[in-house]
């Protein structure tokens, strides 16, 4: 979260050092760095922009009103944000403003960390070392009510003959203002599953039935 412009210039100079490449087609910041105005760090990446140094700027993890500001500077192309079923406050902001501004939106955690995927069982024990046990969006109870909405999801995955994982990214990328979805992956297997899910056409009342079922439980 260091957005000073000397750090930013340094860090995207090394990056293409170490990629080995001109330029790097996407740049996003990626906390908002309260100690140093949008306008210094917004005008430093419009510089590199012009050298050619990056192709499109980002934003991450902000507000509509910290776009407001680096949009008052120059054009912003993405913004990044945590968005699933599991969390839907950007619904509120950021998506609709992204809709309109014609922003990509990047929804990071579509799965919520692997929750969604139907593959953590409720009487699952997490290891000392593991950052799941302490982590609210985890606990028992959540995984309970999480395998009891994903159960009563399984009619539309029979319907479309696909996964459970391949329905929450679908369900992410039919919302409104939502132009990618960000999805981790151990192996290819994983990858190969992920990238379907972008295939997948939901109707309206498909769409309505998910709402339904996510609203009985969050």
């Amino acid at each position: 979260n260091n957005l000073y412009p000397h750090s930013i210039r340094k860090e995207v100079e090394d990056s293409l050092r170490r990629l080995g490449t001109d330029y790097i087609d996407l740049y996003q910041t990626h906390w908002p760095d309260p100690s140093v105005p949008i306008e210094d760090t917004m005008v430093e990446l419009l510089n590199l922009k012009k050298e050619g140094k990056i192709r499109a700027i980002g934003v991450s993890n902000v507000t509509v009103s910290q776009m407001n500001e680096y949009i008052n500077i120059g054009q912003i192309d993405s913004d990044q944000e945590s968005y699933s079923m599991l969390d839907r406050k950007q619904e509120v902001d950021n998506l609709p403003y992204c809709k309109r501004q014609n922003i990509a939106f990047l929804a990071y955690s579509p799965l919520a960390g692997g929750l969604l995927t139907g593959k953590i069982a409720p009487d699952k024990v997490f290891s000392d070392d593991d950052h799941r046990k302490y982590h609210l969006q985890f606990t028992q109870e959540n995984r309970n009510k999480v395998h009891k909405m994903l159960s009563e999801l399984k009619p539309l995955t029979e319907k479309h003959n696909i996964s459970i994982v391949q329905l929450v990214i679908a369900w992410a990328l039919h919302q409104k203002g939502c132009t990618h979805a960000l999805v981790g992956a151990r192996n290819p297997s994983q990858v190969k599953e992920n990238v379907k899910g972008g295939d997948v056409m939901l109707s309206e009342d498909d769409l309505k039935q998910i709402r339904v079922v996510i609203g009985k439980y969050f």
